[in-house]
């Protein structure tokens, strides 16, 4: 088992103390002759990548200061879609766009503007990162939306594309479509929807550029009625915040580093949304939600996205990991994907580290956790108006957690500390009151700038990651009535399970010797009915499936449609994954310590009972095995299989971890099983992966396909 934190501090610590700009140096035009994707110019810049200490020391450079700019209100009414006044349905384009981020010129100080894809309602022409806001009632008829892919002319992603990768235009039969003459492949996925599978946002239901021989994904093809896209979502749920962004296969990093995510409420006649409900939440203007991400830019205000030689982490993830990139394959070394991203400017709502003008009165927000790869473990602060940084000495401010992913809480949790895996929401009340009138807050991070493995306050290798945005308690009191909530006692409802799944996380090596986490069973695999699934193709061809399983292979994980199991979930891996399953949500119902065989060690679980290739087992607790994974192009990587299962007691629930409400998010933490229950009623093609977008898009995805059919 490789330890990727050993790794990634060396080359940080490595490219920091060799005094370079903000740590690495951008790769030069001529440098690397073929750059960009299909040969193209991206990523060939002279400019160097943007330095975060311009944000927070207007003397040392022409930035700005962090905390000054406004964040945008994705809860205002006028950033709120609103549908056809005929039709009732509503229509959003995916387009390019220019957006102020809050990046400067770093000589002139002028303001920058970053190209982004954005969603937007083509009535209007406007297009945003993050996009407008879905808001939606409980049990009225279904919203439709009407999806354009509008990335016309793009001659070339935005971000580097590894076409090596099991991606959109690498399926068979795909091979001859190009960005270039085909368009972006995009679907969009109502993320915690309870939507019917072809509306799901399944990524091998992408499509491409709008306009006549549109490329369409290849499970279209089992659609009655084919291709569509117009999306129909059952608003048959409970009230919560869900999120839209893009999920088109092998590309989905790359699609949400450029903007293409948003928020989308549910609403009831619990929490309805306004001033007066029953149960006295605050609402707008005092309910906020924050989409927080991490970006690294270029000094011109352009994203940047690591994925050549010379470029961030990729010392570490391919270099350290012993990766050989065929030159055919990988001119000059990429692009590649790579095992993770963590950038070093924090962004919310599409603008680096923004501030908050309130009130002395209680808040609700809303933080969705939208990072390609960063674990957050948040505080608030109270420091000095102005203040961009908190003492040594400072307390963070308790705040009650309400609810989570899909809905609110069995009951509030008061804390100081909340930890927010990827892909994840949660719902919080905070009081300024507490505050000092004139004072300002600080949303602090103490989650670290690499892979996370449970500790918490630990490696911190950016400068500034560890701070968000600032709240600043400068309003005076508007007269409205502060709110004070009361009655939350709701919780997830997940009935008794009839059937338990065993599956696992694991972290094995792809063709080219690249890092390659790996969904898979941790039993051997059986279909809806009980019955056996037997390797279709490769070197365990004919026996039971069982193990590390690349995406591509035998559906596994096939519930019987109306069932209600418990997922039993091993993570054999070093580091934490944040497991999303959709279609459904569940109810997180502990965790258990694995016990390894005594011959392991912390750095090498692999055995060998007979001895050949490994020492071979004591047989007094869990190890693994090696076992090759069949990769989408016919070539072999390195997977395992667990054996010896053997747990300990139960682990207490981790200090900031909230998990008493309905969650479609959970954080498997390595070394530990994770026990989960979910009710599947709805039939058809679904997923379930992991939520650090650069492991779904390099295999750590599987089906999920509840009823017959898989």
């Amino acid at each position: 088992m490789v330890d990727r934190r050993k790794f990634l501090q060396a080359s940080v610590s490595a490219a920091l103390a060799s005094n370079l700009p903000f740590g690495w140096v951008i790769r030069e035009a001529g440098a690397v002759p073929a750059c960009g994707p299909e040969g193209g110019t991206l990523g060939c810049s002279k400019l160097g990548l943007s330095d975060p200490a311009g944000q927070f020391d207007p003397f040392a450079r022409k930035g700005i200061t962090a905390f000054t700019n406004p964040v945008p209100d994705a809860l205002a009414p006028g950033f709120i879609y609103q549908p056809d006044a005929i039709t009732g349905e509503y229509h959003v384009r995916i387009q390019k766009a220019n957006q102020t981020t809050g990046m400067r010129n770093p000589v002139t100080g002028k303001v920058l503007k970053t190209p982004v894809w954005g969603y937007g309602d083509p009535r209007d022409g406007v297009f945003t990162w993050p996009g407008r806001t879905f808001q939606v009632q409980k049990g009225m008829s279904e919203t439709v939306v009407n999806w354009t892919n509008g990335l016309r002319p793009v001659k070339e992603h935005m971000l580097p594309v590894d076409t090596t990768a099991h991606w959109c235009y690498s399926l068979p039969g795909y091979e001859g479509n190009s960005i270039a003459e085909n368009g972006v492949p995009i679907i969009t996925h109502l993320h915690g929807g309870h939507s019917d599978y072809q509306f799901d946002g399944n990524p091998e239901f992408f499509y491409g550029t709008e306009g006549r021989n549109q490329v369409v994904g290849p499970q279209w093809a089992n659609v009655i009625g084919g291709f569509t896209t117009r999306f129909r979502y059952d608003n048959n749920v409970r009230a919560g915040n869900l999120w839209y962004h893009d999920h088109a296969l092998g590309i989905t990093r790359l699609n949400v580093y450029a903007g293409l995510a948003g928020f989308y409420f549910v609403r009831d006649g619990d929490d309805t949304g306004q001033a007066g409900n029953p149960l006295g939440l605050p609402a707008w203007p005092y309910e906020k939600a924050y989409a927080i991400q991490d970006r690294m830019f270029l000094d011109s205000g352009e994203l940047f996205y690591p994925a050549f030689q010379d470029d961030p982490y990729y010392a570490d993830f391919i270099d350290g990991e012993g990766a050989e990139l065929p030159e055919d394959l990988f001119p000059s070394g990429g692009p590649t994907a790579l095992a993770e991203f963590f950038g070093d400017h924090m962004v919310v709502n599409g603008v680096a580290w923004p501030k908050e003008d309130v009130e002395p009165r209680n808040y609700r927000l809303h933080l969705l956790n939208g990072t390609d790869s960063r674990f957050m473990a948040l505080q608030f602060f109270e420091v000095p108006a102005g203040a961009t940084a908190i003492s040594p000495t400072s307390e963070p401010l308790y705040f009650d957690v309400i609810g989570s992913d899909q809905g609110l809480a069995s009951e509030p949790t008061n804390t100081n500390m909340l930890l927010s895996e990827p892909g994840s929401r949660y719902d919080i009340i905070i009081d300024f009151k507490k505050v000092t009138p004139g004072n300002r807050v600080i949303m602090w991070n103490i989650g670290g700038d690499e892979p996370f493995g449970g500790d918490i306050g630990v490696g911190q290798l950016f400068e500034f990651t560890d701070r968000v945005m600032a709240f600043d308690v400068v309003l005076p009191p508007s007269g409205v009535a502060d709110a004070t909530p009361t009655g939350i006692n709701f919780g997830p409802t997940v009935g008794t399970p009839n059937h338990t799944r065993q599956v696992a996380l694991f972290e094995g090596k792809d063709e080219y010797g690249r890092l390659q986490p790996l969904l898979g069973t941790a039993e051997p695999a059986t279909d809806y009915m009980g019955n056996p699934i037997y390797w279709q193709h490769g070197p365990l061809v004919g026996q039971q499936m069982e193990g590390s399983i690349a995406w591509h292979s035998a559906t596994t994980e096939n519930p019987a449609l109306g069932s209600t199991e418990e997922w039993v979930i091993w993570n054999v891996t070093g580091d934490a994954h944040p497991v999303h399953l959709h279609l459904v949500h569940f109810e997180v119902l502990g965790r258990e310590e694995i016990i390894w065989d005594s011959a392991t060690n912390e750095e090498d679980r692999v055995l060998d009972p007979t001895g050949e290739t490994a020492p071979v087992p004591n047989y007094d607790g869990t190890y693994l095995v090696l076992q090759d994974v069949l990769q989408h192009n016919g070539e072999l990587g390195v997977g395992f299989k667990i054996m010896g299962h053997t747990t300990g007691a139960a682990v207490p629930t981790p200090t900031g971890y909230v998990e008493n409400a309905p969650k479609d998010m959970v954080t498997a933490l390595p070394g530990q099983v994770t026990r989960i229950k979910a009710h599947f009623d709805k039939p058809g093609r679904y997923v379930w992966h992991c939520h650090i977008l650069s492991h779904e898009d390099h295999e750590m995805m599987r089906v999920l396909h509840v009823g017959p059919g898989a």
